[in-house]
């Protein structure tokens, strides 16, 4: 059976390296008071004021949390988590060695 694969499209360096240090947190300031959320959040509530927070844009500007988006919606459907599980598996045992 012939592998397909679609188009390649090159990928700057610069853009894995922001990926591989992506922050598992966000700090978000608002009146005052400093608190984390998830980098993905669109919104935050406050626990000062309990002011809703817009995080993330709408806009036609492609953000780096889109790319992460992108990824997990591929990554939840139910054909690909085996070889997710799989690949999740094989990286933690190279970090391991």
């Amino acid at each position: 059976m012939e592998a397909k694969h679609s188009a390649t499209v090159d990928i700057p360096i610069d853009l894995l390296e922001m990926i591989r240090s992506f922050p598992s947190e966000r700090e978000v300031e608002h009146c005052g008071t400093r608190f984390r959320v998830s980098p993905f959040d669109f919104y935050a509530v406050c626990p000062q004021c309990a002011t809703r927070i817009k995080l993330r844009g709408y806009s036609a500007t492609t953000e780096v949390e889109d790319i992460f988006d992108a990824i997990i919606e591929w990554m939840n459907r139910p054909e690909t988590i085996p070889h997710v599980a799989r690949r999740r598996q094989e990286l933690a045992n190279d970090d391991d060695s």
